[in-house]
């Protein structure tokens, strides 16, 4: 039977003559047109019950993919300068170990005190408190604070702080706080309570810092 004679015939077949009991009696046509059409739908859902999934997997597994190349390269960047790294670590720790010896040692805290001291007269100041406060530890270096509280005038006061700051010791300024001495109007004397900072080196801490940048 052709193709034509098969549409032919087709088109002759009305569904209310078929028997859905006897699907034997269907003509051939039909019959092969109800395989076509079943063996779709079982590949439409074999596909999108089974394959579907398989194939979001595979999306995710490239994107995964892609990443951990990603990573690779960044690690065996880092492998192939892993000496350099090193070096430049060892030149670091160096240099820092330096500069943190540079800091003050207890032995010269009561020079730095006559250094205020110093400054603050000759800047025309009057010395209501200069006193050493408890030490902050920190991980590398031990803040020493000192309370200072001294009466001048404006133009005195700022003399005295750059003054402090121009010293050869690392000394850091905290907490201004001003306010006239007396109530009067037209007073020029003013008071001023700061909170001087100088810092010393942590030997025991910069030991321990070594050792943890070893073990990284």
């Amino acid at each position: 039977m052709s193709l034509s004679d098969s549409l032919e015939s087709l088109r002759k077949i009305d569904i209310n003559d078929l028997d859905v009991n006897n699907l034997g009696s269907w003509p051939v046509p039909i019959k092969f047109l109800t395989c076509v059409i079943l063996l779709a739908a079982v590949l439409g859902l074999g596909y999108y019950f089974y394959l579907g999934d398989l194939q979001l997997q595979l999306d995710q597994q490239r994107a995964q993919e892609a990443t951990l190349k990603q990573q690779f390269s960044t690690k065996a960047f880092q492998a192939a300068n892993l000496e350099a790294y090193k070096v430049q670590m060892a030149e670091m720790e160096e240099s820092f170990g330096a500069l943190l010896r540079q800091l003050p040692s207890d032995t010269e805290v009561p020079g730095l005190l006559e250094d205020i001291t110093r400054t603050g007269l000759g800047s025309g100041l009057e010395f209501s408190e200069i006193k050493l406060q408890p030490e902050v530890a920190q991980q590398f270096y031990i803040e020493l604070p000192i309370k200072i509280s001294v009466v001048g005038s404006y133009h005195d006061l700022a003399t005295f702080v750059s003054g402090v700051a121009s010293l050869p010791r690392i000394v850091t300024l905290h907490d201004f706080e001003v306010k006239p001495v007396t109530a009067e109007a037209g007073s020029s004397r003013l008071a001023m309570s700061i909170l001087a900072k100088t810092y010393r080196y942590n030997d025991k801490g910069l030991s321990a810092g070594n050792k943890e940048l070893k073990k990284k």
